[in-house]
């Protein structure tokens, strides 16, 4: 039996068809009368076809009061273009339908946004329309490759070696640190379940049951704040654990998976891998002095500097005694001094109380005390140009990115160019580095200096095991707290627990977290003594993990593993800047699904159900 509504797809017709009876269907995508003939592209999920309908055609004014995006399906004789009329910019764009019939197949009532042309719309309206939003040609293609690059990932894991298997959705919480999404239970009154922030426990269980390489593209589901590379509520991972394994091998794999997939979708795109097929490593301390994140953006043309020796018997009393980290950005000479200001706000917003800064210049007649060398100017050049040990390491600083040849100082001032040096100077470190490594990007993206269309990779390592908490001063877990401490159990019984770092790790592509993993801590005297050291006893790891201690008890292998965000990879092969881009259905910011009304109240008999009652906040006064 035919199919009733179509024998070809909106993408199916070429030159050789032409003189055959075909039928198409889909949706009225745009209308034009040229001269009393009715010409109408017809759109389905594959592509677009031109129909025509001449005046002649009896039914032709009743099509044309149709609005756009009404489901139609049509009939009718292929034929080639007429010449000088051949579109090359779609595949069908070689012949037309010449229509002799049509079925009305879903009506339309008025848009309240437009799927052609895709004008400006507020994210709220495509967002509570998003079935409309999806019919546009952009967002559609990007859903699309959204399914080919997970295909692919999950293809490519099979051929290297990986099993999928699923985890629980409804569990108890896991150990990653976030808000739980908590379910109630019908069967026992009081207790929840939680959604899983991630297979964590699961995938290493599996690994103590005895299985070797694992993967899942796993729904994760945490109650966080949104912001444009995280969407609130739900994302997806490649959640990845393989036995016997150091950091080496979960890194190999990884790039066995990610140099492949990233050419496969952006072949045009180069990729900072070595001939061997592998990604830069950076400790996480070198990352955040040159970076000042440990995220960092690789395509930015300059690095952070840090000059806290050079000051630390300054008189400046605003650096003296602080960290204070700078870089050189030759492109923001020329800025007018508001674009300076606006820079101090930004600065503030990130709670520094400033961003200083100095225009430097080569000076190659000796017009003042500072003959030869640099000029500086700018709100704190007075400062730094009095203190000669000061003046000189700026001299440096300019210079290290230089032909520099120290015989010949005119030569070496012949080759540099006015430049601003941006400073940030704090008695917290991780502040000042992190301020300065905001700058870093917000400066960059200003004056579109961040490298276009390339994929820079790198792994962090090197995790510090502890810090201090930034009020108590007591010990506690710097990042997860189940990855193998560097040294083992003899690290943590010997070393200043501040000095010890963890088997774990990040990849970063272009300023994103792009999957973060571990070694794992599969040794119970260890993860007791790890935990004792951030201040629990044995009895917190027995009771909140008790499943994966015990577990650990009855001989489990050296295991490790890591998670990439599927959303995060679209969003990089996509070129996109908002991981709502690349989702289907997302939630908005503020964490609400618009489409389908949720978060909302239920009825009290729901309630009943579960052996709850609803104690709404108390309104602040």
């Amino acid at each position: 039996m035919s199919n009733p509504y179509r024998s070809h797809t909106c993408n199916d017709l070429r030159a050789t068809h032409a003189g055959q009876t075909v039928r198409l269907a889909g949706w009225i995508h745009n209308k034009r009368d040229l001269g009393g003939v009715l010409f109408i592209d017809l759109r389905d999920h594959y592509g677009i076809t031109q129909i025509v309908i001449p005046p002649t055609a009896g039914f032709q004014d009743t099509l044309s009061h149709l609005p756009k995006e009404t489901v139609i399906s049509v009939h009718g004789l292929v034929r080639p273009r007429p010449e000088g009329t051949v579109n090359p910019n779609i595949s069908t764009g070689e012949v037309e339908l010449d229509v002799q019939g049509y079925d009305l197949l879903g009506s339309c009532q008025p848009l309240p946004m437009n799927v052609f042309p895709e004008d400006h719309t507020p994210e709220e309206t495509r967002l509570k329309y998003r079935f409309l939003d999806l019919r546009r040609t952009k967002l559609h293609q990007t859903v699309m490759l959204r399914a080919k690059v997970i295909s692919s990932i999950r293809r490519r894991m099979i051929e290297l070696g990986f099993q999928e298997f699923q985890t629980p959705i409804l569990t108890s919480s896991s150990p990653e640190g976030a808000r739980d999404f908590l379910v109630p239970s019908r069967l026992y009154p009081g207790e929840f379940y939680a959604l899983p922030q991630a297979p964590q426990q699961f995938k290493q269980l599996l690994m103590v049951s005895g299985f070797d390489r694992y993967f899942q593209i796993a729904p994760c589901f945490r109650d966080e704040d949104g912001r444009a590379d995280r969407t609130p509520g739900e994302f997806y991972q490649l959640d990845v654990e393989m036995s016997f394994v150091t950091q080496d091998d979960v890194f190999a794999a990884i790039e066995k998976l990610m140099i492949p997939l990233f050419t496969e979708f952006k072949a045009e795109w180069p990729i900072n891998a070595t001939p061997e097929g592998a990604f830069v490593r950076i400790p996480y301390k070198e990352s955040m002095l040159r970076f000042g994140t440990d995220k960092p953006d690789m395509r930015i043309p300059f690095e952070i500097s840090d000059l806290t020796p050079l000051f630390a018997k300054s008189e400046f009393k605003a650096f003296a005694g602080k960290t204070v980290r700078a870089f050189a950005v030759p492109q923001a000479f020329d800025q007018p001094r508001s674009w300076f200001d606006n820079l101090q706000e930004e600065a503030k917003k990130l709670g520094a109380p400033g961003l200083a800064y100095v225009k430097a210049e080569a000076m190659l007649s000796p017009e003042s005390t500072g003959g030869y060398g640099i000029k500086l100017s700018g709100p704190v050049s007075k400062f730094l140009e009095k203190d000669p040990e000061v003046y000189a390491g700026l001299v440096a600083l300019i210079a290290a990115s230089t032909a520099y040849d120290p015989a010949n100082k005119l030569s070496y001032l012949d080759r540099i160019s006015p430049t601003v040096i941006f400073f940030s100077a704090d008695a917290n470190e991780t502040k000042a580095a992190k301020v300065l490594g905001a700058m870093r990007v917000k400066i960059a993206e200003q004056l579109n200096l961040i490298e276009k269309n390339v994929f820079k990779f790198a792994w962090i390592v090197d995790y510090p095991m502890f810090e201090l908490h930034e009020e108590t001063k007591a010990v506690e877990f710097s990042h997860n707290p189940f990855s193998m401490p560097q040294g083992g159990l003899e690290a943590l019984e010997k070393q200043d627990p501040l000095t010890i770092y963890a088997y774990q790790y990040d990849l970063v592509c272009n300023g994103y977290e792009v999957a973060s993993g571990a070694i794992r801590n599969h040794r119970p005297e260890i993860m007791y003594k790890a935990f004792a050291l951030a201040g629990h006893d044995q009895t917190v790891v027995d009771t909140e993990f008790a499943g994966m201690i015990n577990a650990f008890k009855y001989g489990a292998p050296p295991h490790g593993g890591i998670a990439p965000g599927i959303d995060r990879i679209v969003m990089l092969l996509a070129d996109e800047h908002s991981i709502r881009e690349v989702i289907a259905f997302p939630m908005a910011q503020n964490g609400r699904d618009l489409l389908m009304n949720a978060p909302s109240p239920v009825s009290e008999k729901q309630l009943k159900e579960v052996h709850l009652t609803i104690r709404k906040p108390v309104p602040k006064v």
